[in-house]
Protein backbone atom coordinates (compact mmCIF):
# COMPACT_ATOMS: atom_id res chain seq x y z
CA UNK A 1 0.00 0.00 0.00
CA UNK A 2 1.11 3.49 -0.62
CA UNK A 3 2.04 5.60 2.41
CA UNK A 4 -1.11 6.70 4.24
CA UNK A 5 -3.07 4.47 1.92
CA UNK A 6 -6.29 2.68 2.40
CA UNK A 7 -7.24 0.16 5.04
CA UNK A 8 -8.78 -3.03 3.72
CA UNK A 9 -12.46 -3.16 3.08
CA UNK A 10 -14.78 -5.22 5.23
CA UNK A 11 -15.29 -7.64 2.43
CA UNK A 12 -11.66 -8.71 2.20
CA UNK A 13 -11.96 -12.13 3.90
CA UNK A 14 -10.76 -15.15 1.99
CA UNK A 15 -13.38 -17.12 0.12
CA UNK A 16 -13.88 -20.86 0.36
CA UNK A 17 -11.76 -22.88 -2.04
CA UNK A 18 -13.46 -23.99 -5.20
CA UNK A 19 -14.91 -27.52 -5.09
CA UNK A 20 -12.58 -30.25 -6.36
CA UNK A 21 -9.60 -27.86 -6.12
CA UNK A 22 -6.35 -29.78 -6.36
CA UNK A 23 -7.82 -32.98 -7.88
CA UNK A 24 -6.12 -34.49 -10.87
CA UNK A 25 -9.23 -35.98 -12.42
CA UNK A 26 -9.50 -35.73 -16.16
CA UNK A 27 -11.47 -32.62 -17.26
CA UNK A 28 -15.06 -33.56 -18.06
CA UNK A 29 -14.96 -31.93 -21.49
CA UNK A 30 -12.03 -34.10 -22.50
CA UNK A 31 -13.84 -37.27 -21.39
CA UNK A 32 -16.88 -36.28 -23.41
CA UNK A 33 -14.72 -35.50 -26.42
CA UNK A 34 -12.99 -38.85 -26.15
CA UNK A 35 -16.27 -40.76 -25.93
CA UNK A 36 -17.55 -38.93 -28.99
CA UNK A 37 -14.30 -39.69 -30.82
CA UNK A 38 -13.73 -36.03 -31.59
CA UNK A 39 -10.42 -35.03 -33.17
CA UNK A 40 -7.42 -34.92 -30.84
CA UNK A 41 -6.94 -31.20 -31.52
CA UNK A 42 -10.48 -30.42 -30.35
CA UNK A 43 -10.08 -32.52 -27.22
CA UNK A 44 -6.78 -30.82 -26.45
CA UNK A 45 -8.31 -27.36 -26.89
CA UNK A 46 -11.13 -28.30 -24.53
CA UNK A 47 -8.61 -29.56 -21.98
CA UNK A 48 -6.64 -26.32 -22.13
CA UNK A 49 -9.81 -24.28 -21.67
CA UNK A 50 -11.00 -26.44 -18.76
CA UNK A 51 -7.60 -26.21 -17.08
CA UNK A 52 -7.60 -22.44 -17.49
CA UNK A 53 -11.02 -22.15 -15.86
CA UNK A 54 -9.93 -24.36 -12.95
CA UNK A 55 -6.77 -22.29 -12.46
CA UNK A 56 -8.75 -19.04 -12.36
CA UNK A 57 -11.11 -20.53 -9.76
CA UNK A 58 -8.18 -21.23 -7.43
CA UNK A 59 -7.09 -17.59 -7.18
CA UNK A 60 -9.40 -15.99 -4.63
CA UNK A 61 -10.68 -12.53 -5.52
CA UNK A 62 -12.07 -10.70 -2.49
CA UNK A 63 -15.51 -9.14 -2.66
CA UNK A 64 -14.14 -5.64 -2.08
CA UNK A 65 -13.10 -2.50 -3.94
CA UNK A 66 -10.20 -0.14 -4.41
CA UNK A 67 -10.99 3.42 -3.39
CA UNK A 68 -9.33 6.07 -5.55
CA UNK A 69 -9.26 9.85 -5.59
CA UNK A 70 -9.42 12.80 -7.93
CA UNK A 71 -5.97 14.08 -8.86
CA UNK A 72 -4.42 16.46 -11.35
CA UNK A 73 -2.01 15.36 -14.03
CA UNK A 74 0.57 16.72 -16.42
CA UNK A 75 3.70 15.36 -18.06
CA UNK A 76 6.08 15.62 -20.98
CA UNK A 77 7.37 13.71 -23.96
CA UNK A 78 11.13 13.30 -23.69
CA UNK A 79 13.19 12.43 -26.78
CA UNK A 80 16.84 11.57 -27.22
CA UNK A 81 19.44 10.68 -29.86
CA UNK A 82 18.58 7.04 -29.18
CA UNK A 83 16.35 4.96 -26.92
CA UNK A 84 19.00 4.72 -24.20
CA UNK A 85 19.27 8.46 -23.63
CA UNK A 86 15.57 9.17 -24.02
CA UNK A 87 14.85 6.60 -21.35
CA UNK A 88 17.71 7.79 -19.15
CA UNK A 89 16.27 11.30 -19.05
CA UNK A 90 12.78 9.97 -18.28
CA UNK A 91 13.95 7.62 -15.54
CA UNK A 92 16.00 10.35 -13.88
CA UNK A 93 13.09 12.76 -14.06
CA UNK A 94 10.72 10.30 -12.38
CA UNK A 95 13.03 9.40 -9.50
CA UNK A 96 11.82 9.95 -5.92
CA UNK A 97 8.22 10.40 -7.07
CA UNK A 98 6.32 7.54 -5.45
CA UNK A 99 3.82 9.48 -3.34
CA UNK A 100 2.59 13.06 -3.01
CA UNK A 101 2.85 12.66 0.76
CA UNK A 102 6.64 12.81 0.94
CA UNK A 103 7.73 13.39 -2.67
CA UNK A 104 5.37 16.18 -3.67
CA UNK A 105 4.46 14.39 -6.89
CA UNK A 106 3.77 10.92 -8.26
CA UNK A 107 5.48 10.27 -11.57
CA UNK A 108 6.37 7.44 -13.88
CA UNK A 109 6.83 6.31 -17.46
CA UNK A 110 3.59 5.76 -19.36
CA UNK A 111 5.22 4.19 -22.41
CA UNK A 112 8.03 4.41 -24.92
CA UNK A 113 7.37 6.14 -28.24
CA UNK A 114 8.54 5.26 -31.73
CA UNK A 115 10.29 7.96 -33.78
CA UNK A 116 7.13 8.42 -35.86
CA UNK A 117 5.20 9.21 -32.67
CA UNK A 118 7.40 12.08 -31.46
CA UNK A 119 7.58 15.75 -32.57
CA UNK A 120 11.22 15.54 -33.68
CA UNK A 121 11.24 12.04 -35.20
CA UNK A 122 13.51 10.56 -32.54
CA UNK A 123 12.97 7.80 -29.95
CA UNK A 124 10.90 9.08 -27.05
CA UNK A 125 9.31 8.36 -23.69
CA UNK A 126 6.02 9.69 -22.35
CA UNK A 127 6.22 10.73 -18.69
CA UNK A 128 3.11 11.33 -16.58
CA UNK A 129 3.03 13.29 -13.31
CA UNK A 130 0.18 13.36 -10.77
CA UNK A 131 -0.41 15.77 -7.91
CA UNK A 132 -2.97 17.60 -5.82
CA UNK A 133 -2.45 21.27 -6.64
CA UNK A 134 -1.26 23.57 -9.41
CA UNK A 135 1.56 25.35 -7.58
CA UNK A 136 3.36 22.22 -6.36
CA UNK A 137 2.97 20.51 -9.72
CA UNK A 138 4.36 23.52 -11.60
CA UNK A 139 7.33 23.61 -9.24
CA UNK A 140 7.96 19.87 -9.61
CA UNK A 141 7.64 20.01 -13.40
CA UNK A 142 10.06 22.90 -13.76
CA UNK A 143 12.63 21.41 -11.38
CA UNK A 144 12.51 17.90 -12.80
CA UNK A 145 12.76 18.97 -16.44
CA UNK A 146 15.43 21.54 -15.58
CA UNK A 147 17.58 19.19 -13.53
CA UNK A 148 16.99 15.90 -15.36
CA UNK A 149 16.14 16.61 -19.02
CA UNK A 150 17.96 19.88 -19.72
CA UNK A 151 21.09 18.26 -18.26
CA UNK A 152 20.80 14.99 -20.23
CA UNK A 153 22.94 14.65 -23.41
CA UNK A 154 20.88 15.08 -26.56
CA UNK A 155 17.51 15.22 -24.81
CA UNK A 156 14.55 17.40 -25.84
CA UNK A 157 11.19 18.02 -24.17
CA UNK A 158 7.69 18.41 -25.62
CA UNK A 159 4.00 18.69 -24.73
CA UNK A 160 2.66 15.47 -23.18
CA UNK A 161 -0.47 15.51 -25.35
CA UNK A 162 -3.12 15.81 -22.64
CA UNK A 163 -6.06 17.68 -24.22
CA UNK A 164 -7.58 20.72 -22.53
CA UNK A 165 -7.35 24.49 -22.35
CA UNK A 166 -5.04 24.72 -19.34
CA UNK A 167 -1.29 24.45 -19.84
CA UNK A 168 1.70 24.23 -17.54
CA UNK A 169 4.91 26.07 -18.34
CA UNK A 170 8.18 24.31 -19.19
CA UNK A 171 10.27 25.97 -21.90
CA UNK A 172 8.78 29.38 -21.19
CA UNK A 173 10.42 29.18 -17.74
CA UNK A 174 13.58 27.23 -18.55
CA UNK A 175 14.43 29.56 -21.46
CA UNK A 176 16.12 31.98 -19.07
CA UNK A 177 18.94 29.49 -18.66
CA UNK A 178 19.99 30.63 -22.13
CA UNK A 179 21.06 33.95 -20.60
CA UNK A 180 19.66 35.95 -23.49
CA UNK A 181 20.92 33.65 -26.25
CA UNK A 182 17.72 31.56 -26.34
CA UNK A 183 15.62 31.64 -29.52
CA UNK A 184 11.85 31.14 -29.84
CA UNK A 185 10.33 29.33 -32.82
CA UNK A 186 6.64 28.92 -33.57
CA UNK A 187 5.46 25.97 -35.67
CA UNK A 188 1.82 25.04 -36.29
CA UNK A 189 0.72 27.25 -33.42
CA UNK A 190 3.16 25.71 -30.94
CA UNK A 191 6.03 27.67 -29.42
CA UNK A 192 9.42 26.01 -28.96
CA UNK A 193 12.52 27.33 -27.26
CA UNK A 194 16.07 26.62 -28.42
CA UNK A 195 18.45 27.04 -25.50
CA UNK A 196 22.22 26.90 -26.20
CA UNK A 197 24.08 24.23 -24.20
CA UNK A 198 27.51 22.65 -24.45
CA UNK A 199 26.52 19.77 -26.76
CA UNK A 200 24.47 21.98 -29.07
CA UNK A 201 21.03 23.15 -27.99
CA UNK A 202 18.19 22.06 -25.75
CA UNK A 203 14.84 22.19 -27.55
CA UNK A 204 11.89 22.55 -25.19
CA UNK A 205 8.26 23.31 -25.92
CA UNK A 206 6.88 26.35 -24.13
CA UNK A 207 3.98 24.62 -22.38
CA UNK A 208 2.51 21.17 -21.79
CA UNK A 209 -0.94 19.70 -21.15
CA UNK A 210 -2.72 19.59 -17.81
CA UNK A 211 -5.93 18.01 -16.51
CA UNK A 212 -7.98 18.14 -13.32
CA UNK A 213 -9.79 14.89 -14.20
CA UNK A 214 -7.07 12.37 -13.35
CA UNK A 215 -7.49 9.53 -10.85
CA UNK A 216 -4.96 8.35 -8.29
CA UNK A 217 -4.87 5.47 -5.86
CA UNK A 218 -6.29 2.56 -7.79
CA UNK A 219 -4.74 -0.51 -6.20
CA UNK A 220 -4.43 -4.26 -5.95
CA UNK A 221 -3.23 -6.12 -2.86
CA UNK A 222 -1.64 -9.48 -3.62
CA UNK A 223 -1.35 -12.20 -1.00
CA UNK A 224 0.84 -15.25 -1.57
CA UNK A 225 2.22 -18.35 0.07
CA UNK A 226 5.85 -17.29 -0.31
CA UNK A 227 7.75 -14.03 -0.88
CA UNK A 228 9.08 -15.31 -4.21
CA UNK A 229 5.65 -16.30 -5.52
CA UNK A 230 4.05 -13.04 -4.43
CA UNK A 231 6.80 -10.99 -6.04
CA UNK A 232 6.45 -12.93 -9.29
CA UNK A 233 2.71 -12.26 -9.27
CA UNK A 234 3.29 -8.55 -8.72
CA UNK A 235 5.93 -8.37 -11.46
CA UNK A 236 3.64 -10.23 -13.86
CA UNK A 237 0.75 -7.88 -13.09
CA UNK A 238 2.88 -4.75 -13.53
CA UNK A 239 4.11 -5.94 -16.93
CA UNK A 240 0.51 -6.47 -18.04
CA UNK A 241 -0.47 -3.03 -16.77
CA UNK A 242 2.34 -1.37 -18.72
CA UNK A 243 0.51 -2.27 -21.92
CA UNK A 244 -2.42 -0.08 -20.84
CA UNK A 245 -2.05 3.55 -22.01
CA UNK A 246 -2.43 6.62 -19.78
CA UNK A 247 -1.44 4.97 -16.49
CA UNK A 248 1.62 4.73 -14.28
CA UNK A 249 2.59 2.60 -11.29
CA UNK A 250 4.75 5.10 -9.35
CA UNK A 251 6.40 2.89 -6.72
CA UNK A 252 9.71 1.01 -7.22
CA UNK A 253 9.14 -1.34 -10.13
CA UNK A 254 5.45 -0.54 -9.70
CA UNK A 255 5.31 -2.45 -6.40
CA UNK A 256 4.82 -1.47 -2.74
CA UNK A 257 5.82 -3.63 0.23
CA UNK A 258 5.42 -1.08 3.04
CA UNK A 259 1.66 -0.84 3.23
CA UNK A 260 0.53 1.68 5.82
CA UNK A 261 -2.48 2.63 7.88
CA UNK A 262 -3.51 6.10 8.97
CA UNK A 263 -2.25 6.91 12.46
CA UNK A 264 0.27 5.43 14.86
CA UNK A 265 0.93 4.81 18.55
CA UNK A 266 3.56 7.53 18.16
CA UNK A 267 1.95 10.97 18.02
CA UNK A 268 4.50 12.42 15.60
CA UNK A 269 3.69 9.86 12.89
CA UNK A 270 0.69 10.40 10.59
CA UNK A 271 0.99 6.83 9.26
CA UNK A 272 2.53 3.53 10.30
CA UNK A 273 2.88 -0.05 9.13
CA UNK A 274 -0.39 -1.81 8.38
CA UNK A 275 -0.09 -4.56 10.98
CA UNK A 276 -3.16 -6.38 9.68
CA UNK A 277 -1.21 -7.29 6.54
CA UNK A 278 2.15 -8.15 8.16
CA UNK A 279 2.80 -11.93 8.05
CA UNK A 280 5.34 -11.78 10.91
CA UNK A 281 2.61 -10.41 13.21
CA UNK A 282 0.13 -13.15 12.34
CA UNK A 283 -1.16 -14.60 15.59
CA UNK A 284 -0.28 -11.49 17.59
CA UNK A 285 -2.78 -9.00 16.15
CA UNK A 286 -6.12 -8.89 14.38
CA UNK A 287 -5.26 -9.90 10.85
CA UNK A 288 -6.62 -9.93 7.32
CA UNK A 289 -4.30 -12.74 6.28
CA UNK A 290 -4.99 -16.38 5.57
CA UNK A 291 -3.12 -18.95 7.64
CA UNK A 292 -0.85 -19.82 4.72
CA UNK A 293 -0.09 -16.22 3.69
CA UNK A 294 3.63 -15.49 3.90
CA UNK A 295 3.93 -12.30 1.85
CA UNK A 296 1.79 -9.33 0.78
CA UNK A 297 2.54 -6.76 -1.93
CA UNK A 298 0.52 -3.91 -3.39
CA UNK A 299 0.37 -2.20 -6.76
CA UNK A 300 -0.81 1.42 -6.89
CA UNK A 301 -2.13 2.85 -10.17
CA UNK A 302 -2.57 6.48 -11.24
CA UNK A 303 -4.33 7.25 -14.51
CA UNK A 304 -5.50 10.12 -16.68
CA UNK A 305 -9.05 8.72 -16.48
CA UNK A 306 -11.02 6.31 -14.31
CA UNK A 307 -11.40 4.06 -17.35
CA UNK A 308 -7.64 3.80 -17.75
CA UNK A 309 -7.22 2.83 -14.09
CA UNK A 310 -9.96 0.20 -14.40
CA UNK A 311 -8.36 -1.24 -17.53
CA UNK A 312 -4.99 -1.49 -15.78
CA UNK A 313 -6.46 -3.19 -12.71
CA UNK A 314 -8.30 -5.66 -14.93
CA UNK A 315 -5.17 -6.45 -16.93
CA UNK A 316 -3.20 -6.98 -13.73
CA UNK A 317 -5.77 -9.32 -12.20
CA UNK A 318 -6.11 -11.37 -15.36
CA UNK A 319 -2.34 -11.80 -15.52
CA UNK A 320 -2.22 -12.92 -11.88
CA UNK A 321 -5.01 -15.41 -12.38
CA UNK A 322 -3.34 -16.90 -15.45
CA UNK A 323 -0.18 -17.36 -13.42
CA UNK A 324 -2.12 -19.30 -10.79
CA UNK A 325 -1.79 -19.59 -6.99
CA UNK A 326 1.05 -22.10 -6.97
CA UNK A 327 3.42 -19.87 -8.94
CA UNK A 328 1.99 -16.51 -7.92
CA UNK A 329 -0.59 -14.95 -5.62
CA UNK A 330 -3.24 -17.09 -3.97
CA UNK A 331 -5.53 -14.16 -3.26
CA UNK A 332 -6.28 -10.67 -4.63
CA UNK A 333 -7.69 -7.90 -2.47
CA UNK A 334 -7.75 -4.09 -2.48
CA UNK A 335 -7.50 -1.17 -0.08
CA UNK A 336 -10.19 1.36 0.72
CA UNK A 337 -11.55 3.72 3.37
CA UNK A 338 -14.99 2.18 3.35
CA UNK A 339 -16.03 4.44 0.49
CA UNK A 340 -16.02 7.58 2.65
CA UNK A 341 -13.16 9.55 1.08
CA UNK A 342 -12.58 8.70 -2.58
CA UNK A 343 -15.40 8.88 -5.11
CA UNK A 344 -13.89 6.28 -7.46
CA UNK A 345 -14.71 2.72 -6.37
CA UNK A 346 -13.22 -0.09 -8.44
CA UNK A 347 -15.00 -3.31 -7.47
CA UNK A 348 -12.66 -6.20 -8.13
CA UNK A 349 -15.20 -8.81 -9.15
CA UNK A 350 -17.09 -6.43 -11.42
CA UNK A 351 -13.86 -5.63 -13.26
CA UNK A 352 -13.58 -9.29 -14.22
CA UNK A 353 -17.09 -9.67 -15.62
Amino acid sequence: MRPMSKSPGKGSKALTKAPNAGRTARPKRVEQAAKAKTPVASAKAAAVKATRVARVAKVVVDDTFAEAFDMRATGVIVTGPNRKWARQAAETMTGFATSVIACGIEAGIDRELRPDETPDGRPGVRVLMFGMGWNEMQKQLQNRVGQCVLTCPGAACYDVGIPGPEKMKIGSLLRYFGDGWQIAKKLDGRRFWRIPVMDGEFVCEGTTGYTKSAVGGGNLILLGRSPAATLLAAETAVEAMKAVPDVIMPFPGGIVRSGSKVGSKYKMLPASTNHRFCPTLHGQVETDLDDDTRSVLEIVIDGLTAEAVADAMRAGMEAIMKLGPDKGASRISAGNYGGKLGRHHFKLRELLR
